[in-house]
């Protein structure tokens, strides 16, 4: 059986055993306002998702408190999962959404960032999900093979990112010449620097966050999509190549397993660590049932938003089984990425 199968049969099996669990403990109602911290810009994917989730599930939460979205762009989202660890209040009236740069950060980082993911309090997870390497229509490049013979400039958002950290993976294992012109403060950034010609695309954007802030360009081809990079292909791009069918050995299959591990865990949510039991099984519960919610349903398939969701103590297992990965592994990704 390939290493990747048993990799997430495994964590399965963690998932399976969680839920089993949490099902039959009690809650602790909620009643003040609830805060989710969006890490990322105005308008991009990050913030579209958290406010979804804030529209719908006050009203399942035990103790129906008012729910507000609060922007929190910053380094990748490695500002807000800070600001969950150091600042945040622990009482189950905190939660935030990131992209996956903040998860493998500490992992794989230059830096201890001050936090570890495997600590936080998991909420649950809207979706799963692909990440894409686009470039404008204009763009002389139009396949994954031609990005190895010229150079593509592409945007970063900042250290962390998936848009800083996959094209420098892909150069090493696909010979691609991705340049990451780095810094911009979020999604939108991005998308005005392609539009106007700045950069030639961005490689690390989910689809689902594609599809929501910019559905226009798929439709109408305004971009070629070059990858796509995820466990599995999307349904929605069968034609695009998958990252893992050109890896070149098992031990490069192993090493984007680690780094696409939080494609299977799209627009998570979480609370800090130390959260009580109680309150954190209240949001959790909450989510599950915003997932099902017919409103919720409805608002996510008018915005082109795939739920596929993933309960907080699936989420929970995933992330622990991340930061439970081989010190080798670790370490060739940190080498290779010049940590």
């Amino acid at each position: 059986m390939p290493a990747i199968a048993r990799l997430w049969i495994s964590f399965a099996s963690l998932c399976l055993c969680a839920s089993t669990a949490a099902v039959a403990q009690g809650t602790t109602p909620i009643t003040s306002q609830v805060v989710i911290y969006a890490a990322g810009t105005a308008g991009g994917g990050v913030d579209l998702f958290g406010r979804l989730l804030g529209r719908h599930i006050g009203r399942h939460i035990e103790g129906t408190p008012a729910v507000v979205v609060q922007v929190m762009p910053g380094a990748g989202g490695i500002r807000a999962a800070n600001y969950m660890v150091q600042a945040a209040p622990r009482d189950g009236t905190a939660m935030a959404i990131f992209a996956g740069g903040p998860i493998l950060e500490p992992l794989i980082g230059d830096r201890n960032p001050g936090y570890d993911m495997s600590q936080f309090t998991w909420i649950g997870a809207i979706s799963k999900d692909v990440s894409l390497c686009i470039v404008r229509r204009e763009s002389p490049v139009k396949t994954i093979q031609e990005a190895g013979r010229q150079e593509v400039i592409v945007a970063g958002t900042g250290a962390g990112s998936e848009t800083d950290t996959f094209p420098v993976v892909l150069n090493e294992l696909l010979g691609t010449r991705f340049k990451v012109v780095t810094g911009y403060l979020g999604s939108q950034q991005t998308i005005l620097a392609i539009e106007s010609g700045e950069v030639d695309g961005r490689c690390g954007w989910s689809l689902s966050s594609l599809k929501s802030t910019k559905p226009d360009w798929l439709r109408d081809k305004r971009v070629n999509v070059l990858l796509q990079m995820g466990l599995k292909k999307s349904g929605d791009l069968p034609d695009v190549p998958l990252v893992l069918d050109l890896a070149k050995s098992a031990e490069d299959r192993q090493l984007l397993t680690l780094l696409l591990g939080t494609t299977a865990i799209s627009r998570p949510f979480v609370a800090p660590p130390g959260v009580p039991d109680g309150k954190a099984r209240n949001l959790r519960r909450a989510f599950d049932a915003t997932m099902r919610d017919p409103a919720f349903l409805a608002e996510a398939a008018a915005m082109q938003a795939d739920v596929e969701p993933t309960t907080g103590e699936e989420v929970q297992a995933i992330v622990s089984a991340m930061y439970a990965t081989p010190k080798p592994v670790v370490e060739r990704v940190k080498k290779l990425l010049g940590k």
